[in-house]
């Protein structure tokens, strides 16, 4: 059962969803409303999954998911938005965030999305992964490209960058096997590959990568 703990400082919110997510199976063993009571609560529970909010008092899910992964680099954190418009969305991507949902899912999808981390695949709520890119552009510095690990496309084999253009169109491991005729262990052998050539730090930024090199882009 994986052990979540809930972060978000409207109380109502709280609830609702460690009703969800008891309902779904999930365990939540802890709460807390602001970044630093997080880091508290992280530090003594240990938890499988940390769900952050973006926007808190004191702290917010921004500075507090740095805070966790500096002392917790194993910590899976997926960030809670209320709007796909939100600034802080690449800020987060290079704070470590495996994932980004927003509060305004259906449950049905909201849980399918949690789950799929268990497999490997990055929770993101479709269209953020464009936001993010579009704050990518507006980085004039070069900086951005740097942080994000971008590399030239033949530092990837013919294969890999199969499965990454699959993985960006949001098709799940054992679509892209079956697409491919490989196994689903081999899809993520290939997408461990890809993080170490792309020097990238988890799936959100290879599938935010994918999307600035145009391969999320689905074949008309």
């Amino acid at each position: 059962m994986v052990r979540v703990l809930l972060v978000d400082d409207h109380s109502l919110f709280l609830e609702s969803l460690q009703n969800l997510l008891t309902a779904s199976g999930f365990q939540v063993v802890g709460a807390a409303a602001d970044g630093f009571a997080a880091l508290e609560q992280a530090r003594a529970l240990r938890p499988d999954l940390i769900l952050m909010d973006i926007t808190m008092p004191r702290c917010d899910g921004l500075a507090a998911t740095r805070l966790i992964k500096a002392e917790m680099p194993e910590a899976r954190i997926v960030m809670l938005t209320a709007s796909e418009e939100d600034a802080h969305l690449f800020e987060a991507v290079k704070s470590g965030a495996a994932g980004y949902l927003l509060k305004s899912l259906r449950a049905p999808e909201f849980i399918r999305r949690l789950q799929a981390i268990e497999q490997g695949e990055p929770p993101l709520s479709p269209g953020l992964a464009a936001k993010i890119m579009s704050e990518l552009a507006r980085q004039s510095s070069g900086a951005a490209d740097v942080s994000l690990g971008v590399a030239r496309a033949d530092e990837l084999s013919a294969r890999q960058t199969q499965v990454l253009t699959l993985v960006a169109q949001g098709l799940k491991y054992e679509q892209v096997a079956e697409k491919l005729a490989i196994s689903e262990a081999t899809v993520r052998y290939h997408m461990t590959e890809i993080l170490e050539r792309l020097h990238l730090d988890n799936r959100a930024q290879v599938i935010a990568y994918a999307a600035r090199m145009g391969l999320d882009r689905r074949a008309q």
